[in-house]
């Protein structure tokens, strides 16, 4: 076979070449396009040739009777043929087939060895799934896997490859964070020893399938939810400010994990999370995130120890709003009422803000217009004390959490017609919050200040 391919290739590069669309419509000459095509094509035959030799030079025959891995011996029937699809090209290969009676399971071990055990895609097929069906609606990333890599793969299979290997990066992040927090993995102070490190926190809503929200209660005008939240820490350092004295982060240190968990079990990955990325050995811990009661129950159980800062963008949104309730009673002195509670929120004079909003009132007897609104202010405001923060160089808005919502979340999750199940959406979050983290290669693997304990 390889050969043939040789004398094919060898036939058509002695075709002169021509423009891959000619003007005058000539024949006889091949575009370099095409030779390209027929290259790959060849080459990849002739690739998958090369690989199923090499896998079935040992078909997995491990003696008449083996472990079964129940604890029981499965005993040897006979060769089974498997196709299984790789980066080169469908391959066939004849393994050793083993059952075992008392489990009523077939066991064969070289798809074990060769990670296909239960699966028709190679481990390069189904990362290269993975990659694209995480960047990109299923359908486009077969075509692009098909376009690029030259292998055929209908959207469906790409769907269950990519979310097959969601699932292993998923549990694999879980197993992290429970040896984390069990003390099963020592962290160690982290090369660099960065100053401060930020766990900035915001949740967003996915598109789900009507069973997925079956009897919850949403926002839509009929009441019931289209949605389900998905809640995301961002992990961040930073080392230093710039010349204007504006906090800077360090280059390439954002990481993300994500859960659609209550927020107790989200709090608990994004501790270990913040463990894993040296929160025990910096001199300042930092939590960022809106108003939202349950980030600050979190951060309060997780992080006692931590600055907490409300994002200071979604405050001024909250005062504008207040703003807005007061317009009539100010009329023309609005735009300067809101311009000196603007000053008063970026100096953290947050008494004297809530005490301002309620004056116009007072006289009407129509405090009750703001009071809704008010305790927002009053609960956090030793969140609020942004010129104090900005004082000591520490970020004040949550925008990068925000931009992760956007980026890792909403770019592939929330495209127009989408609609999610839970463990669909969580496989394809976990790699790209993996993707995102730049651990593609290297979840589940301890880092260099990691190390395994007794």
């Amino acid at each position: 076979m390889i050969i043939g391919e040789v004398e094919d290739l060898a036939a058509l590069a002695a075709r002169p070449l021509r423009p891959a669309a000619s003007a005058d419509g000539g024949g006889g000459g091949t575009g370099m396009a095409a030779i390209e095509q027929a290259v790959r094509a060849a080459m990849l035959r002739v690739g998958a040739v090369v690989l199923e030799e090499l896998l079935g030079a040992d078909a997995g025959y491990r003696g008449p009777r083996i472990d079964c891995g129940g604890g029981h011996t499965a005993r040897f029937i006979g060769y089974r043929d498997k196709s299984i699809d790789t980066v080169v090209g469908r391959i066939r290969l004849r393994r050793a087939y083993y059952h075992c009676a008392c489990c009523g399971s077939g066991v064969v071990p070289r798809d074990a060895e060769a990670g296909v055990a239960g699966r028709s895609c190679s481990p390069g097929l189904a990362g290269a799934c993975a990659r694209a069906g995480a960047a990109m609606p299923f359908a486009a990333a077969a075509a692009l896997v098909g376009d690029l890599a030259g292998i055929e793969v209908g959207a469906k299979r790409l769907e269950r490859a990519a979310e097959a290997s969601g699932a292993v990066v998923a549990a694999a992040v879980d197993a992290e964070a429970a040896a984390i927090t069990a003390g099963r993995l020592a962290v160690l102070p982290p090369p660099g020893r960065p100053d401060m490190l930020y766990i900035a926190v915001d949740g967003t809503g996915v598109p789900m399938r009507p069973a997925e929200t079956a009897g919850r209660a949403g926002k839509y005008p009929d009441g019931r939810a289209r949605t389900r939240e998905v809640k995301l820490a961002c992990v961040f350092t930073q080392t230093g400010c710039d010349r204007d004295g504006s906090p800077v982060r360090d280059a390439d240190s954002t990481s993300y994990v994500a859960t659609f968990a209550p927020a107790d079990q989200f709090g608990a990955l994004a501790r270990a999370e913040a463990a894993r990325r040296g929160s025990e050995h910096v001199r300042q811990l930092v939590v960022l995130g809106d108003g939202a009661p349950w980030i600050w129950n979190q951060a309060t159980a997780r992080w006692p120890e931590a600055t907490q800062i409300v994002d200071l963008y979604h405050a001024r949104e909250h005062l504008y709003e207040i703003a807005g309730l007061l317009a009539d009673t100010l009329g023309d002195d609005l735009e300067a009422w809101t311009g000196e509670r603007i000053a008063e929120l970026d100096a953290g004079h947050i008494d004297a803000l809530v005490a301002a909003a309620r004056r116009p009132l007072a006289r009407e007897g129509k405090c009750h217009i703001v009071d809704k609104a008010l305790p927002y202010f009053q609960r956090n405001a030793h969140r609020m004390q942004y010129a104090r923060f900005r004082r000591l160089g520490m970020f004040v808005g949550s925008g990068t959490v925000e931009a992760g919502c956007k980026s890792i979340i909403g770019a592939r999750l929330k495209q127009s017609g989408m609609r999610w199940s839970i463990r669909g959406a969580t496989d394809i979050i976990a790699l790209r919050c993996a993707a995102g983290s730049g651990r593609w290669d290297h979840v589940g693997t301890p880092d260099n200040n990691q190390m395994a304990t007794a």
